[in-house]
């Protein structure tokens, strides 16, 4: 099935472009150049991810990002003008998967799309495996967490992170592990982005995420899972 791609940017130049990027290299994509059209369509068609500008003229883009998390958990892949720190940081916490600053090779694009897209897609043989530690609950099928029978909402790369996670209960994991196994890139020497998903992902799984039982840090080393319930 070819993957559907909305991009929501007014710059008609990178929707086309784009349009015939992606197209090239088995994609579909739809291009809305402003945030109302582009949640609309959202809501209306079935897509397979979002590429979605910060600058937008009707509306900012974390507001549209906090309104498409509300209802729809289509990946996001948000597109910064300046690569600012604190605009990737506000994305993530928003429910973004992914930042790819402005400008960008368009090859980079495709490969963390196809990274997301990757994340999302169950492996074989593994149709009725549901991971359970106790309370907790990961179905790799229906890509759900669930703690107490109650589902828990993470994004598809905060769900790849914590999958990661919890196939290997009590080794320590750094931050360049955890970047390789869900991006299959290295982690840049400043990129804050992994400890950003791990805190959303506490607030979910935790009962107390400032003072988490699951996941734990390891000073000066990384994140390790906890298998059992305390």
């Amino acid at each position: 099935m070819t993957p559907r791609i909305l991009l929501i940017d007014d710059d008609d130049r990178l929707a086309e472009m784009l349009h015939s990027y992606l197209t090239k290299h088995g994609m579909s994509m739809e291009h809305r150049g402003d945030a109302e059209s582009g949640i609309a369509a959202v809501r209306k068609g079935e897509f397979d991810a979002v590429v979605l500008d910060v600058m937008l003229p009707d509306m900012d883009g974390f507001d549209v990002c906090r309104q498409l998390r509300r209802k729809h958990d289509v990946p996001i892949l948000m597109l910064t003008a300046r690569g600012d720190e604190t605009d990737r940081i506000v994305g993530l916490e928003l429910g973004a998967d992914d930042y790819l600053p402005k400008p960008f090779n368009p090859r980079e694009l495709l490969a963390r799309l196809r990274a997301i897209l990757r994340r999302r897609t169950p492996l074989a043989g593994f149709e009725q495996d549901v991971m359970r530690f106790g309370r907790l609950e990961i179905d790799l099928v229906r890509r759900e967490v669930r703690l107490d029978g109650e589902v828990r909402n993470l994004t598809s790369h905060q769900f790849a992170l914590l999958r990661v996670l919890a196939e290997r209960p009590g080794r320590v994991q750094s931050r360049e592990q955890l970047m390789e196994a869900v991006r299959g890139e290295p982690l840049d020497a400043y990129d804050r982005s992994i400890d950003v998903h791990i805190s959303r992902i506490r607030a979910a799984i935790e009962d107390d995420p400032r003072q988490p039982k699951r996941i734990r840090t390891m000073r000066a080393a990384g994140y390790v899972f906890v298998a059992r319930d305390d």
